[in-house]
């Protein structure tokens, strides 16, 4: 009895350290959070799924029935696979080594989530699953890097952003959208840069971004124009380029609706 009591315990403190170790990022958090309004209880596939947090929070809040975890490397889906064994999830997350989508069956998930890399990486992603990507209502999307060319991307593929949020964690401002089938298109690159959406939205998170970067470009360029050579035109010139965009979305949303 005292054995059993103890192994409970033991059980209970491991659940909570586990507990306490998969506390979301505010990238992460907002992921789930989008991922939930449109899965809808149904199945959904996380690609690159590192840890597997994010499939496991989604069974938990009762947001899909079903998750497949994937992930292109074999040491991130043993500790997810540990960790959904953990949380005694075998029945509803399976772990699946996949290079992007090309695990992935039509019909086996409804909405798929795939963040943390660059947006070239997750662009060659979508476009080689073609073979899903009809079948697919809902996209949870969150690239790092290059997200005037992702946007510009997605408007290939057919699809449309219609929800974004941008967080800021350590310094970092990441950037969460939710794209469905349709068609897309913006009229100034600023939307495509900074994201139409948050542009309409005024989001504060993005305000905070604009002012960062419309001071730092502004150095780079006072620098650059100390500088005679012909290469440190031509880079003020972009450096010139890159402002009129900031400042495009800045007076954007400074507009009265």
């Amino acid at each position: 009895s005292t054995l059993m009591r103890s192994s409970a315990a033991s059980d209970v403190y491991k659940r909570q350290e586990l507990q306490r170790q998969m506390r979301l990022s505010k990238r992460l958090e907002t992921i789930v959070k989008q991922a939930a309004l449109v899965c809808g209880g149904e199945a959904a596939a996380d690609v690159g799924t590192d840890h597997g947090f994010v499939p496991i929070r989604l069974i938990e809040e009762g947001a899909a029935d079903r998750v497949i975890a994937m992930d292109v490397r074999k040491g991130p889906l043993e500790r997810a696979k540990e960790h959904v064994i953990q949380f005694g999830m075998e029945a509803q997350i399976e772990t699946r080594l996949s290079d992007g989508l090309e695990k992935l069956m039509p019909g086996e998930a409804k909405t798929v989530i795939i963040a943390g890399m660059g947006g070239e990486l997750m662009l060659r992603i979508l476009r080689e699953g073609s073979h899903v990507r009809k079948e697919i209502r809902h996209w949870i999307l969150s690239p790092q890097s290059e997200l005037s060319l992702f946007r510009h991307g997605l408007e290939e593929l057919g699809l449309t952003i219609i929800r974004e949020e941008m967080v800021e964690e350590d310094g970092k401002y990441y950037t969460i959208l939710t794209a469905e089938p349709g068609q897309m298109h913006y009229e100034k690159e600023a939307d495509y840069r900074y994201g139409a959406l948050l542009i309409e939205a005024k989001s504060p998170v993005l305000a905070e971004l604009l002012e960062r970067e419309l001071i730092q470009y502004r150095q780079i360029l006072e620098h650059l124009e100390r500088q005679e050579k012909e290469g440190a035109r031509l880079r003020a010139a972009q450096i010139q380029e890159e402002i009129r965009q900031v400042e495009e979305a800045r007076n954007a949303m400074q507009t009265v609706d």
